[in-house]
């Protein structure tokens, strides 16, 4: 029996960009809002059924893209969004 994730896998796409955009749909749509911690590293590759470091490549995606911060000994957080 498969495990549940919380997104289908595309397999022409790599896992930890797919994770980005779950994870940036999120903060679009509102469910993860400014301010919000994002789950520790080793919870999120345990929700998402991959390794640590395929979490880690994600969020160093979603930093890139502008949408978290990284506070070192304090975790990720979602960045506020410009308006429009």
């Amino acid at each position: 029996m498969d495990a549940e994730y919380p997104i289908k896998w595309d397999p022409t796409e790599y896992r930890y960009v797919q994770i980005a955009d779950h994870i940036e749909g999120q903060i679009q749509d509102g469910t993860l809002t400014e301010g919000a911690a994002l789950p520790a590293i080793p919870a999120l590759a345990e929700q998402y059924g991959v390794a640590r470091m395929t979490i880690v490549r994600a969020v160093e995606v979603l930093v890139e893209r502008g949408l978290v911060v990284k506070l070192h000994g304090r975790g990720t957080f979602v960045r506020r969004q410009p308006k429009g």
